[in-house]
């Protein structure tokens, strides 16, 4: 069963929330970072970032780097920029998109949770990523971002937090770029904290929606600590790390969408006889035209929209693998047809989440830096959980989470 436990919130003031907060690390590089940043010295862009405190084209990997993130982060807090709560609390954080709003829990999740596979993840991760990570976390001795955890409906947590969100939030701001809104509470009563630890307790399991390499590097350092530590009891805050759990039914899980560089030295014409072979192809003109259902993609080519519906025997409905669109796409079509084996390495493909659109496919196929691009309809929830509970691992470039949790909310320090 899941172990969570509240935490003494590293978060700016409600003032200087919106001088502090900012997008996660992975979804910019650092040119966009240093421009986001501009001149606000209170941006966490200078600790989840900080190769942006150093001269352009530093490598994030500069060992300076991580010394600077420490060095940032303490310096938040002596001006004051960023305070620790006198007691601990769980969190209430909600994001709203496109009129949907969502509502999560901050918790501290517990690091032998993830080694024993209570946490439940979908994907794998990468040495070289998780180290980067690990090295920040150990530089500043703190998760100073979240993951992002899925846990089955609640209806205990589910009343509870729509009491809080009647109230008045804590923090409550629109996102600049995507105008997403953000709101933040603070759970203080003891008998509130009480029954999330304990509902949270029930459950047999916690999903790692996104992050990865966050919740990997996490539970890496927190057990590396528990192991240097001769006088371990078990109940050190490093024990656990800082996720934000969301109930299932309201996630939004967005298509991720492939464009390719070439078709493998075959015309148009012979790639889409191809395509016959595993699915019914169907010309739909120049419109934009978009999957409506599991197991139907959509194909840009030459400047028209094509359907393409995978034939019966393609695909296995009992192997939560094979069933996917993903699976289905990368066998068929980019590996059988496109001569991509590797969807990691491979320099022909790109990838391009929901959230740009299908005008965004459209726009580099046509511009001529890709020659086609292919759009799938998004994986759900259920499909992600039934992939963990069964021990396996989704392929690669499955899932686009939006809207990301904003940064700079909440920070959990490991001592």
């Amino acid at each position: 069963m899941a172990i969570v436990k509240p935490f003494r919130g590293v978060r700016p003031p409600k003032d200087l929330v919106e001088k502090v907060e900012c997008r996660p690390y992975d979804v910019l590089d650092s040119e966009e970072a240093r421009a986001e940043a501009g001149d606000n010295p209170m941006s966490l862009y200078r600790i989840i970032k900080p190769e942006i405190n150093f001269e352009p084209g530093t490598s994030e990997y500069d060992p300076r780097v991580y010394d600077k993130a420490a060095e940032n982060f303490q310096m938040f807090q002596d001006k004051g920029w960023l305070k620790q709560d006198d007691k601990e609390h769980y969190y209430i954080y909600a994001q709203t998109m496109n009129g949907k709003t969502q509502y999560g829990l901050v918790v501290g999740a517990y690091v032998n949770d993830y080694m024993t596979g209570v946490i439940k993840k979908h994907e794998l991760t990468r040495r070289d990523k998780e180290e980067d990570r690990m090295k920040h976390v150990r530089a500043n001795n703190a998760n100073i971002e979240p993951v992002f955890f899925a846990y089955p409906d609640n209806e205990v947590l589910d009343k509870l937090i729509m009491r809080y969100a009647a109230t008045e939030p804590e923090y409550d701001f629109i996102a600049p770029i995507d105008g997403f809104g953000h709101k933040f509470w603070v759970i203080s009563n003891e008998d509130d904290i009480k029954t999330i630890t304990e509902e949270f307790g029930k459950m047999p399991s916690l999903y790692i929606a996104d992050g990865h390499h966050r919740s990997a590097a996490a539970a890496l350092v927190g057990a590396e600590k528990a192991k240097q530590n001769p006088n371990h009891r078990g109940d050190e805050e490093y024990n656990y790390f800082m996720a934000v759990c969301f109930q299932a039914s309201q996630l939004t899980i967005l298509d991720y969408n492939r464009v390719i560089k070439d078709l493998n030295g075959l015309t148009s014409e012979q790639f889409l006889d191809a395509l016959k072979k595993n699915f019914d192809v169907e010309d739909k003109g120049t419109d934009i035209y978009k999957p409506a259902h599991l197991h139907e993609f959509s194909l840009y080519l030459d400047s028209h929209w094509y359907s393409l519906n995978a034939k019966e025997g393609t695909f296995d409905n009992n192997d939560p693998i094979g069933v996917l669109d993903v699976d289905i796409s990368s066998r068929l079509i980019l590996d059988e047809i496109l001569g991509i084996k590797d969807l990691r390495s491979d320099k022909r493909i790109d990838f391009v989440g929901g959230l740009r659109g299908l005008e965004e496919l459209k726009r580099r196929v046509d511009s001529g830096e890709m020659r086609v691009a292919l759009a799938l309809y998004p994986v759900s929830m259920k499909q992600i959980m039934d992939i963990a509970d069964s021990g396996k691992i989704m392929p690669p470039k499955a899932t686009w989470f939006e809207p990301k949790l904003r940064s700079g909310l909440i920070i959990h320090k490991l001592s």
